[in-house]
């Protein structure tokens, strides 16, 4: 039996096949091939083996049954709802003092600007050094002016967070007060000078012009905020140690504390168990951030 082939069957088997991948693909592939493996590395494994350690139901029944990590939770909410909405309120109205065009405005600002500038380390246990009860700055201070000893600051659980909480918004406020001058300097000063005209006075501005023009910024730099307060770590660390009595830990330095007693998946358990507070925010961001 004769088999016949046409040409153009002839012309399609002999043409070669075309590259499935044109030349600035492979290059693409091969200039981003480092990038996803150092994720991959440094990314996602270590976050893969911190699931991998917290897996056992029974690292969750002992920090449920563990007091330290339950006064953890309650100084973590304490610390996001204090800290949070001060630094953001502060940062709000400062944000309208250092926009002005004055020249002794301009030099106080770059003060301003160090202590977010300035690495958390030193500046924070310059702040530990200075809280000392005996050889402290700020007791020789009261006891020049009152004859009296001062107190012991961070022997006080309530004291230490507190303390603690003014550290962390005295080291980020500088940060989220330069982001919202960059908001009211996108205003329309057309807007003020049509308020001037009508007598309104500085609060009224504020309410009806600076306000609206800036409630989505603020509201993002809130959101964006709280995702970084839940990981400082330095604040309350670098202060307080976690003590006294391991009283004012936070999520985000009750792992070094399981380190240290060598219950390294107890460590990464109370990390996972802050996800349920992270996820929500970081859906928030994103969906802010999209619009």
């Amino acid at each position: 039996m004769a088999i016949t082939i046409s040409a153009s069957d002839q012309a399609v088997s002999g043409a070669p096949l075309a590259p499935r991948l044109s030349t600035t693909q492979v290059w693409g592939i091969v200039l981003i091939a480092p990038y996803l493996l150092v994720f991959a590395a440094f990314v996602v494994y270590p976050v893969a083996y911190g699931f991998w350690l917290a897996r056992a139901p029974s690292n969750y029944v002992a920090l449920y049954n563990d007091p330290i990590f339950a006064r953890a939770a309650v100084n973590t909410l304490i610390f996001l709802l204090i800290g949070i909405n001060i630094k953001m309120l502060i940062a709000l109205f400062l944000s309208g003092f250092f926009v002005q065009q004055r020249g002794w405005i301009r030099w106080l600002s770059v003060i301003f600007i160090l202590p977010w500038a300035v690495p958390s380390i030193p500046t924070i246990l310059s702040v530990r050094f200075m809280l000392n009860p005996e050889w402290g700055m700020v007791n020789q201070l009261i006891f020049k002016l009152t004859g009296e000893d001062g107190p012991n600051w961070l022997n006080d659980p309530a004291v230490a967070l507190s303390m603690a909480i003014g550290v962390h918004i005295w080291k980020s406020l500088p940060f989220w007060t330069l982001i919202l001058m960059t908001g009211r300097l996108a205003i329309s000063q057309d807007l003020f000078e049509a308020a001037d005209v009508d007598g309104a006075n500085w609060w009224q501005k504020f309410r009806f012009i600076t306000w609206p023009s800036m409630q989505a910024l603020y509201l993002t730099c809130t959101l964006l905020s709280m995702l970084w307060t839940l990981g400082d770590f330095n604040s309350v660390y670098l202060l307080t140690g976690g003590g006294p009595a391991d009283l004012t830990h936070v999520l985000s330095t009750l792992g070094i504390r399981y380190l240290r007693l060598d219950q390294l998946n107890l460590a990464m358990a109370s990390i996972v168990i802050a996800m349920p507070f992270v996820l929500p925010l970081v859906y928030f961001m994103m969906k802010r951030l999209s619009r």
